[in-house]
């Protein structure tokens, strides 16, 4: 089996061991990225690339500054990411529209006023009419006539954002090339252990990298990984599923949330619907059940989707944690050794910010965060 050193060693490639990838690439490191499959076709590729809104002001509690610090990243990444490799991520701030059918979803709406005004969010509530105006989409009869009437409170977000996921992957892969990262794809990561000197040693089917620093960003699968080294996580593999519309023009213009399910229309007509919450372990398949759920939310919030193709549906494991926060720290006991992960729905929305804070702690540099809430065994 080979054996090889190498300064940096990051297991994952997905949104966050990409995304971190590239940020330790332009602060002068070598890096090397391990991926136990294809590069970002994990729950990284089957989420929809939503990104709501984020504090502008008062953030008082970690979890909220790494968002807000994330969510003020994204646009200036989308634009390098172009640059760089000519790859539209599919950035856009479209704006989010939350709908409540229910008494009980039209209280949850209002309660979250004060949270937006708060932290100077923008919000507006909007009248039914209003709402036919922005997106007539919602409203467009079917061919037996059938049109949604029971909205019961319609608030709009408008600096929700959005990207397009393989696209934002894709570009992430073509930038960390082009920064001579290594990328070794279909390499599952079999043993971490210390090594001598203070390097921590990295068996995996291909062979054995022994490296300076080692992070592990492999979502759902650091819990297993963290397992064998006797570290007890809250990381738990939870399975979502997709509907894929292919409509001949984009029928919406800004994102629909309703409760967790939501509408995302793509610019090429293509519209995801989403999503449900699953603990079936590692079971990555979409179920007949689940994805009639999620079709019968969707043509009953947009009855028109009744006449559209379902192109494709798939299922993705999202990495959840038993608090909701994610894990970003040294392991304990471990000086070189990182965890980046257990990032739930919020992976991409909060790469940027996981990519800087964990590049500044490997670095030995101070983050303006607070990162001991998302400490690495914590009860």
């Amino acid at each position: 089996m080979n054996h090889r050193s190498v300064q940096t060693v990051v297991v994952g490639g997905g949104v966050i061991g990409l995304s971190l990838a590239w940020e330790l690439s332009q602060r002068g490191r070598q890096v090397t990225v391990l991926e136990a499959g294809a590069l970002g076709k994990g729950a990284s590729w089957a989420g929809a690339g939503i990104l709501p809104p984020a504090a502008r002001q008062g953030a008082s509690d970690s979890y909220e500054q790494l968002r807000s610090l994330s969510h003020a990243a994204h646009p200036a990444w989308a634009d390098r990411l172009r640059s760089l490799t000519g790859i539209d991520t599919g950035f856009r701030r479209c704006g989010g529209v939350y709908l409540a059918s229910t008494l009980g979803e039209a209280a949850t709406l209002a309660a979250n006023r004060g949270w937006w005004q708060e932290h100077a969010i923008e919000h507006e509530a909007w009248t039914v009419e209003k709402l036919q105006k922005r997106e007539p989409g919602l409203f467009a009869a079917t061919k037996n006539g059938v049109q949604r009437v029971d909205l019961r409170a319609v608030w709009f977000l408008p600096d929700e954002c959005q990207l397009r996921n393989p696209h934002h992957l894709q570009a992430l892969v073509a930038v960390c090339r082009l920064n001579s990262v290594e990328l070794i794809e279909n390499c599952p990561t079999l043993r971490i252990d210390p090594a001598s000197q203070g390097t921590i040693r990295v068996t995996t089917q291909a062979g054995t990298f022994e490296a300076e620093q080692v992070c592990i960003c492999s979502g759902a699968w650091a819990r297993q990984t963290l397992s064998e080294l006797g570290i007890a996580t809250g990381i738990m593999p939870v399975r979502g599923q997709m509907v894929l519309y292919h409509c001949d023009q984009p029928l919406l213009h800004s994102i629909i949330n309703e409760g967790h399910r939501y509408l995302v229309a793509r610019q090429d007509g293509r519209l995801l619907a989403g999503s449900i919450e699953e603990e079936v372990g590692y079971a990555i398949e979409t179920t007949d059940e689940g994805i009639a759920q999620i079709r019968g939310w969707a043509e009953g919030v947009m009855p028109v989707l009744k006449e559209q193709p379902v192109e494709r549906t798939w299922a993705g494991l999202r990495p959840g944690s038993f608090d909701g926060f994610p894990y970003l720290g040294r392991v304990p006991g471990a000086e070189n050794l990182f965890v980046a992960a257990g990032h739930f729905r919020s992976g991409l929305h909060l790469s940027c910010a996981t990519a800087m804070v964990m590049a500044n702690l490997m670095e030995g540099n101070s983050n303006q965060i607070d990162l001991y809430p998302f400490r690495v065994g914590r009860g």
